[in-house]
């Protein structure tokens, strides 16, 4: 069974392309499937039947597992047992049909627009640091990237003149989002100061060493910005939480968010309809509070 396991893992990196933290996430989901199925005598995966998996997933809510948790699992277990189907190791997939208990829903937690005003409004240091502070912050705010999106752009991913950014989503999925006006400013003040580091590739947020900034560094910078601006907890995907609603409330068109946020699954994007909607007009160019790009025609 663990060998099996290890293959499914392997098809997960090489395939599907899964990032590291998708693959620890199965890993960690399907080692307790595994644990249970050595608990109750099932020495095969083609033994494990759907009331035993619904008895594991009882169990694991009695002892307190979250039912977002627990949803996950039977994802990762839906998606194991598929594989197996196709590789012809086993002729069921005892997660179909099966879900979760339910739990109350969270709304993720957003900065209104005055709030966001004040972030990036804010005292912008001449210098290295913040010019590039401010443009992070701006094309987060801008366009809804997540952190590991934004860590990875490099210079090519970015066409200015147009507004448009190119993003290397999940499973390598790309996608083009619109870059608003204060963003492209913050960008071009930031590439006069990039140069300066000596970059060693074509990251366009670099360290004073000229290496690409990681997905941690981002973070910290995102949180110092916050407590000094806001005198509040900010992360990455607050920004990102903040352009899907303020766009939703403002245009009420759920389908062009759920493409610029990227979501593959609608349901994912409607969690921000539960949120209070005002009636403006077009997506994103007449919608987002900072990102009134230019018309047809006129220049950038």
């Amino acid at each position: 069974m663990q060998a099996q396991l290890g293959g499914y893992y392997h098809h997960l990196r090489t395939e599907r392309q899964a990032s590291a933290h998708t693959v620890h996430a199965y890993q960690n989901d399907l080692a307790k499937v595994l644990a249970y199925c050595e608990q109750a005598g099932i020495a095969t995966w083609p033994e494990l039947t759907a009331p035993k998996l619904r008895r594991l997933v009882g169990r694991l809510h009695q002892h307190g597992q979250a039912p977002r948790s627990l949803a996950r699992l039977l994802s990762a277990v839906r998606g194991f047992y598929g594989w197996l189907l196709r590789e012809g190791l086993c002729e069921h997939n005892p997660a179909v049909g099966l879900s979760a208990p339910k739990g109350e829903r969270r709304l993720p937690k957003v900065l209104d627009t005055d709030r966001a005003k004040q972030l990036l409004d804010g005292a912008v240091e001449d210098d290295f640091i913040g010019r590039r502070d401010q443009a992070m912050l701006e094309l987060f705010y801008s366009s809804g990237l997540r952190l590991s999106e934004l860590a990875g752009l490099d210079l090519g991913s970015l066409d200015l003149a147009d507004g448009l950014v190119q993003v290397q989503g999940k499973r390598n999925k790309a996608r083009l989002v619109p870059v608003g006006t204060k963003a492209r400013e913050a960008i071009r003040e930031w590439l006069t100061f990039r140069g300066l580091a000596s970059p060693v590739d074509s990251a366009l947020f670099i360290s004073k060493r000229g290496e690409r900034l990681g997905q941690q560094a981002i973070r910290l910078r995102v949180q110092a910005a916050g407590q000094r601006e806001l005198g509040q907890r900010l992360h990455p995907h607050m920004l990102r939480h903040s352009f899907a609603s303020h766009v939703l409330e403002s245009s009420q068109d759920l389908r062009a968010v759920q493409e610029m946020l990227g979501h593959a699954d609608i349901s994912t994007t409607q969690i921000y309809t539960h949120l209070d909607f005002q009636h403006l007009a077009k997506v994103y160019d007449s919608a987002h509070p900072r990102a009134k790009r230019h018309k047809d025609g006129e220049q950038p």
